[in-house]
């Protein structure tokens, strides 16, 4: 039983995404103390005034539980924007050129789907012979 545990650790694939986790990890950091740091002030600044940020106050003034921050909300959105480039354009291009160096086609579209005419998904492969919810027979297309 450890030595089926040991191989599939072993294996390149979970490797591969056990770096790349700890790389959007440490990314993570970096962009998050960027939207902080650089970002928000930006933001809060863009208000004017001794306001806490970009938003309006909803309840007593100065009760931060009832501020609707729009600032943090733009904030976490340039964030995840960042990060998600970030790890597009650092960890996918590279490993979808390594695995087409390898041969394998990895994040590649689709293939083409047919609708099921019993049940109506309409995500069932075009060469598939039965349908994968319902079970029923499929027309052959030529």
């Amino acid at each position: 039983m450890l030595r089926g545990f040991k191989n599939f650790l072993m294996r390149g694939d979970v490797i591969v995404i056990a770096v790349g986790l700890v790389t959007a990890l440490a990314f993570s950091t970096l962009i998050k103390a960027f939207t902080d740091s650089v970002i928000n002030p930006i933001i809060a600044r863009l208000q004017g005034g001794k306001s806490v940020g970009l938003g309006w106050q909803l309840g007593a003034p100065g009760n931060t539980t009832t501020y609707l921050n729009i600032g943090s909300f733009i904030s976490a959105l340039i964030y995840f924007i960042i990060f998600m480039a970030v790890i597009y354009f650092l960890i996918v291009v590279p490993y979808k050129y390594t695995q087409a160096r390898r041969g394998v086609a990895v994040f590649g579209a689709p293939g083409p789907v047919k609708t099921c005419p019993e049940c109506l998904a309409e995500d069932i492969p075009e060469e598939a012979r039965k349908c994968r919810y319902c079970g029923s027979d499929q027309p052959r297309r030529s």
